[in-house]
């Protein structure tokens, strides 16, 4: 067993296609019409374009809201994604007006930063030792 594919709620798909694929590199997997205005928008890593995928998933369902303004003023990141280096992650998404919420942080043999994806979501970057 093995995950295929794994979703982020998001508020405006095009927002989020251009965050995702314009600021943290993702590439465009799948952009397929689903209904009058919503897409089955999915993007992997330009390192594995046959792995998981992450679909921008819109944010209709009335659970979502409540759900992820709790993770958000809590705090909480609703995603993880590995980086080589957060420090110098952080710089560059800085560097492009990105939002953190948590600058980097050594915990143990691990650095993580959480930043707000613009779409309703926070993500935690965080890179494990080698």
């Amino acid at each position: 067993m093995k995950i295929h594919l794994t979703s982020v709620f998001v508020d405006d798909q095009a927002k989020a296609e251009h965050f995702y694929i314009e600021i943290l590199g993702f590439v465009k997997k799948y952009d397929v019409p689903v209904g009058e205005k919503d897409r089955w928008l999915t993007v992997v890593s330009p390192d594995e374009p046959e792995g998981t995928e992450l679909l921008l998933e819109p944010a209709g369902h009335p659970a979502v809201k409540t759900y992820r303004d709790a993770l958000v003023e809590d705090g909480i990141p609703l995603a993880q994604f590995a980086v080589d280096d957060v420090r110098a992650e952080y710089e560059r998404m800085r560097g492009l007006g990105v939002r953190f919420t948590q600058e980097p942080l050594e915990m143990g043999p691990v650095t993580t930063a959480v930043f707000d994806d613009t779409c309703g979501n926070l993500i935690q970057i965080a890179t494990q030792p080698q």
